[in-house]
């Protein structure tokens, strides 16, 4: 192994080695290891713990790390001790989800900065990739509470899992929306699961994990900073197919989460206000920058393009489109019997046992949805 006589005693003094998830949670501790350093390291390495096992010589030849840091990440395993966080994460329920956990968000494992690690209370299924954000302000009128807790039902209704803050005004509608409606809600902290902002939110956020999960980039009992809520927010805009604004100010954290939005390539949705009302400026803002306008469940489907990976559903449901969460019995059978290959009309009618004339119909529908695309007079496609 490369280094110095003292780095090479320093690594043979070394603990037990440590797991992988282990590992990571030690790097996590490590003062100036964020995501990105994190993913550089990963990068050279191959592995976290390969990483604690570098040489500070080693260490130092990726980008981001200094002298003082390297010494630090060699050090990590001696100097910090993780056994209180894994003790506190057992006994509260919580989960440690390092990128190679298999309910890690794989939509976060996509933007610039994915989270070292998440924290996680409940549940995370694989459902939760066809993914909402619903955000907004603080200081919501009625008409934005309104607004935000009937769009979160009605779009937990046709499938979608509602992401938000759990902060008060938008994001605790959107959240109770999902929730009356027996949806599927993920809430995304800026502070630790065990040290939570708002505090009245507390039996909000145990329905939350009842019905989903609740969680964040911070450790357990670590309590919120206010550079803490802008970092949440890149989280929230990951885990969604797009970010759906109601009601922001000129300077609306939620503006925020628009633009990281924007940033990794996800849809950005805005819901019109009050043309005199200072809590529509934001939005209205959105829309003319060329936001998508936002009054009812379709106005999302229209705007979301196909699924990068096909998502179950349930047992005996794949969807590759968000669209194809509110097609009827009959065009789902439709839908199913067209393939990515060319497929024929006849072969659709023998597998549908449908008449002719309604799958003709039912394939026009599909083709107004852009679920289908027809090659020839008798010949389709699934897109």
């Amino acid at each position: 192994m490369n280094g110095s006589p003292e780095e090479q005693s320093l690594i043979a003094a070394r603990s037990v080695p440590l797991t992988e998830r282990d590992a990571t949670l030690c790097l996590h501790l490590v003062s100036g290891v964020g995501p990105r350093v994190f993913e550089s390291l990963i990068a050279r390495f191959g592995s976290a713990k390969q990483v604690l096992d570098a040489a500070p010589s080693e260490l130092r030849e990726v980008s981001g790390v200094t002298q003082k840091l390297a010494r630090e990440i060699s050090e990590a395993q001696t100097s910090l001790d993780i056994g209180p966080q894994l003790k506190i994460c057992a006994d509260h329920g919580i989960e440690i989800l390092d990128q190679t956990h298999d309910q890690y968000p794989m939509a976060l494992k996509e933007i610039y900065d994915p989270p070292t690690v998440l924290f996680s209370q409940g549940m995370l299924v694989p459902a939760d990739s066809i993914a909402i954000s619903i955000v907004g302000s603080r200081h919501a009128t009625h008409y934005g509470l309104t607004v935000a807790e009937r769009l979160s039902a009605e779009l937990s209704l046709v499938g979608f899992t509602i992401v938000s803050g759990l902060a008060r005004g938008i994001d605790a509608a959107a959240h109770r929306g999902a929730l009356k409606a027996g949806g599927r809600t993920i809430a995304v902290l800026g502070g630790g699961l065990l040290n939570l902002y708002p505090p009245e939110h507390g039996p909000l956020a145990a329905e939350v994990r009842n019905q989903g999960a609740i969680l964040s980039e911070a450790l357990p009992l670590q309590a919120p900073k206010s550079g803490s809520f802008p970092r949440r927010n890149r989280i929230i805009s990951g885990l969604s197919l797009g970010v759906i604004v109601i009601e922001a100010g000129e300077r609306s954290g939620a503006l925020i989460s628009a633009r990281m939005a924007l940033e990794q390539g996800r849809e950005v949705f805005a819901v019109p206000g009050r043309i005199d009302s200072r809590m529509s400026r934001g939005c209205h803002r959105l829309i003319r920058d060329g936001a998508k306008l936002v009054e009812c469940v379709d106005d999302v489907l229209e705007e979301l393009g196909p699924l990068a990976i096909p998502t179950q559903l349930h047992a005996d449901e794949t969807i590759r489109h968000p669209a194809e969460l509110k097609l009827s019995d009959q065009e789902k059978l439709v839908l199913n019997a067209i393939a990515s290959e060319p497929t024929s009309f006849d072969l659709i009618v023998v597998q549908t046992g449908l008449p002719p004339a309604r799958v003709l119909s039912t394939i026009s529908v599909l083709e107004i949805r852009r679920l289908v695309k027809r090659l020839s007079g008798t010949t389709l496609v699934r897109v």
